[in-house]
C-alpha cells in the first residue's frame, strides 16, 4: 500500500488512491486544479472506479445510493493531524451543495459552507504541523427532500 501511494503520490502528483472502498488522499499541502465545477459535474452519475480516485467519486457514490435506496449516507474522514480533513471535508460539501442544490436557490452552495468559516474561527489554531488545525471534533449532517435537494 505505500509504495503505491509513494509511486502514485511522488511520481504522478496523485494525491488520491483507493484501497478497496476506502480513498486514502495524501495532503499536498497546495491548492489544486482539480476541484473545480466541470470535475464536479464529469464524476456526476458516475460509479465509484469508473474515473480516477477523488473525494467526488466518493460523494457521488453516497448521494447516488442515497438516491437509489432511499436511506442515509454517513462519509467517515480521518486521519492524523494535517493530513487535510477538514479540507476534504468542504470539498465533499462542494460536491452535496452542486449536485444537490435545487433549480430555485441559487446560492445553496455559500450557504452549506458558510458554517466553515465560523467553526474555524472558534475551533481551529495554529500548530506545528498545521497553520490551520481543527482542535475539535466535527458532525456535519445535511439533510435533502423527496427531490434529493439540500434543504
Amino acid at each position: 500500500v505505500l509504495h503505491n501511494l509513494q509511486v502514485r503520490f511522488c511520481n504522478n502528483n496523485v494525491i488520491y488512491t483507493y484501497c478497496g472502498i476506502i480513498l486514502v488522499a495524501i495532503n499536498p499541502y497546495e491548492e489544486l486544479p482539480i476541484y473545480g465545477n466541470d470535475t464536479i459535474f464529469a464524476y456526476r452519475g458516475q460509479a465509484m472506479g469508473d474515473l480516477d480516485p477523488h473525494i467526488f467519486a466518493v460523494s457521488e457514490e453516497a448521494y447516488t445510493k442515497m438516491e437509489r435506496e432511499n436511506m442515509n449516507q454517513s462519509i467517515i474522514v480521518s486521519g492524523e493531524s494535517g493530513a487535510g480533513k477538514t479540507v476534504s471535508a468542504k470539498y465533499g460539501m462542494r460536491y452535496f451543495a452542486t449536485v444537490g442544490g435545487s433549480s430555485t436557490e441559487t446560492h445553496i452552495e455559500k450557504k452549506v459552507l458558510a458554517s466553515n468559516p465560523i467553526m474555524e474561527a472558534i475551533g481551529n489554531a495554529k500548530t506545528t504541523r498545521n497553520d490551520n488545525s481543527s482542535r475539535f471534533g466535527k458532525y456535519i449532517e445535511i439533510d435533502f427532500n423527496t427531490k434529493f435537494n439540500i434543504i
